[in-house]
């Protein structure tokens, strides 16, 4: 199946004009690419990203600075994850000490300045590959669902949210191995982890299984009385939840039995405060 050719919505944060007027040449270079806007700051750039959203012109790729003032480009990255579209970030910046932190922050790709030409279409090029394989996985799996007569999908659903469209929560995730095939009952996970197009199952024994599909995907299917998404990222077991932590932002952090820590989305704050039938 071929899929149409879609254009990659891009912004490029810098706080310093000449490095934006540069990634602005190299982008605008690029056919596959629609430049939605170039920002000075991490806060112009949220404020640019969440009026492309309302637009219905999502972002889909951000090459963001990390070192500047206000909102810095770790907190920018952050903020972005948390939209509900998927947005794949390259960092640009002259200081590699940032490096691991920007990995931490699930970036793509490092451009440390001053980097060639050749260097950053390597880059761009990977984004785009990264952007466009999850653009097909989400359209194939609406087709799926389409052909499953489940006309009513938004999202992607892999083949384990066909339980959870049947009216019944899903109650074995199959793992797939290279010669067997393992079903992990699902009261054995404690918290379940966003990778790409992967999912990281993290049980109760302290093992992770990596199973391909989306995290939204198992949000849907799983038991809300057991399970409940607080972060973009993750989807956490509720009666393994111990405590709330509050964090110097006033954000929350669930503090699990085994001493995991897993950050409450702020957007995802009300689901968990409605769950719990209280107020944090």
């Amino acid at each position: 199946m071929t899929l149409p050719m879609t254009t990659i919505r891009v912004l490029a944060v810098d706080d310093e004009k000449p490095a934006r007027e540069r990634l602005r040449r190299l982008l605008g270079e690029d056919p596959r690419i629609e430049l939605l806007g170039c920002c000075g700051s991490g806060k112009e750039a949220l404020e640019t990203a969440h009026a492309a959203a309302e637009a219905g012109t999502p972002v889909h790729l951000v090459f963001l600075d990390v070192q500047m003032p206000e909102v810095d480009g770790l907190a920018a990255a952050s903020a972005l994850k948390e939209q509900p579209d998927p947005v794949v970030i390259v960092f640009v910046t002259a200081h590699d000490e940032y490096a691991l932190r920007a990995f931490d922050a699930h970036a793509l790709d490092y451009l440390l300045k001053p980097f060639s030409d050749e260097r950053f279409e390597a880059a761009l090029d990977r984004a785009i590959r990264q952007v466009k394989a999850g653009q097909a996985h989400t359209l194939m799996s609406r087709m799926q669902a389409l052909l499953n007569g489940d006309t009513s999908a938004k999202q992607a659903a892999p083949a384990s949210a066909t339980i959870a469209r049947q009216g019944r929560p899903l109650d074995r995730i199959v793992i797939k191995g290279l010669h067997r095939v393992r079903l992990l009952p699902v009261e054995q996970i404690s918290w379940i982890e966003a990778d790409g197009m992967y999912v990281k199952l993290h049980t109760r024994d302290g093992a992770v299984h990596l199973h391909r599909g989306l995290l939204g995907s198992l949000d849907e299917s799983l038991d809300p009385r057991h399970f409940i998404r607080i972060h973009r990222s993750a989807i956490v077991n509720i009666d393994l939840v111990g405590e709330l932590r509050q964090d110097a932002h006033g954000d929350y952090i669930a503090l699990l039995r085994d001493r995991t820590e897993v950050r409450v989305g702020r957007r995802f704050r009300d689901r968990l405060q409605e769950r719990l039938g209280q107020r944090l």
